[in-house]
């Protein structure tokens, strides 16, 4: 039996982003931003200093200490049993992030084999089943069935079917698997 493939994004999807601008942002500032107040806002424009969120994905270890989305290894390792698995990360604009994603997959996503990475510059190329993706740049190109992963700057796009957190894609990827058994 041939598993169907799911290609899943890295930050804002595997990696909580959205935390660890606002942690930096603190770390440097001192200033504390609530969650709630960056919702609805581009990425870039997230926080007060306009150049902070560039500043940082040019940082010497920022995507290695991005923090793990909450029960994303759990459900990525148990959805491994049913699909072939992918990582597809758009990593070519920040030089930093090439080498820091690898080794923060190697320490949280070990089950994922080297094989099954993908680093890129367009994800259009990508030709999977699905693509679990935060941007929808990502998913307009994408050929087959893109979800939205829910976070704080694409909360006003409806053009795909969103999935609000990792619960919510184990729900999807389980209810995909029992229509296809009694389709």
């Amino acid at each position: 039996m041939i598993k169907k493939t799911i290609s899943i994004d890295m930050d804002g999807v595997l990696a909580d982003i959205q935390r660890h601008y606002l942690s930096h942002y603190f770390e440097e500032t001192g200033i504390r931003i609530n969650e709630n107040d960056i919702i609805g806002l581009k990425e870039a424009d997230c926080l007060p200093d306009q150049t902070a969120v560039l500043r940082y994905l040019h940082t010497p270890g920022f995507f290695r200490s991005i923090p793990v989305a909450q029960d994303a290894q759990d459900v990525v390792k148990e959805l491994q049993n049913y699909y072939e698995i992918f990582v597809v990360s758009a990593a070519m604009e920040f030089p930093n992030s090439l080498l820091e994603k690898r080794e923060w997959l190697q320490e949280y996503f070990p089950f994922i084999s080297w094989k099954n990475i993908v680093f890129c510059g367009n994800k259009g190329i990508i030709d999977t089943d699905f693509l679990i993706d935060d941007h929808l740049k990502n998913l307009d190109s994408f050929s087959g069935k893109g979800l939205m992963f829910n976070t704080f700057h694409n909360v006003n796009e409806h053009r795909f079917e969103r999935l609000k957190n990792w619960t919510d894609a184990h729900r999807f990827f389980v209810a995909e698997l029992q229509n296809k058994t009694f389709n």
